[in-house]
């Protein structure tokens, strides 16, 4: 029964220990060989719905012109001129179909636009 004991006096080699790795979020991370493209300027909603807007003009003209006839043929059904109610949701429905239409084509011109 005899146990390993170390002389008193006599230390062990320690280990090092080494220090936290602390991430700084605000930063990207270093990867050797890469170079990270620069941060975009964060754009607001006013921002991106102007250049949307130049981009894609019929869009929000076809949104408006949905929601006029809509209030406008919701109004003539409270007043009780249910032919011209009908004629405004005819209306709305083809206001619908435009903006649609105007969306796809968007979409269609972006994705043929040459990249930059």
């Amino acid at each position: 029964m005899a146990t390993a004991t170390t002389p008193i006096g006599q230390d062990q080699p320690t280990k090092a220990v080494p220090p936290p790795v602390v991430f700084d979020l605000s930063q990207p991370p270093v990867i050797e060989g890469f170079t990270p493209l620069p941060r975009a300027k964060e754009e607001t909603f006013k921002d991106k719905f102007i250049r949307k807007t130049k981009e894609n003009p019929f869009v929000p003209i076809g949104c408006l012109g949905t929601a006029g006839a809509l209030i406008y043929g919701l109004s003539a059904f409270r007043r009780g001129k249910t032919r011209q109610s009908q004629l405004l949701m005819r209306a709305r429905i083809f206001a619908q179909g435009f903006t649609v239409v105007a969306i796809i084509v968007g979409v269609a011109a972006t994705a043929l636009k040459p990249k930059q």
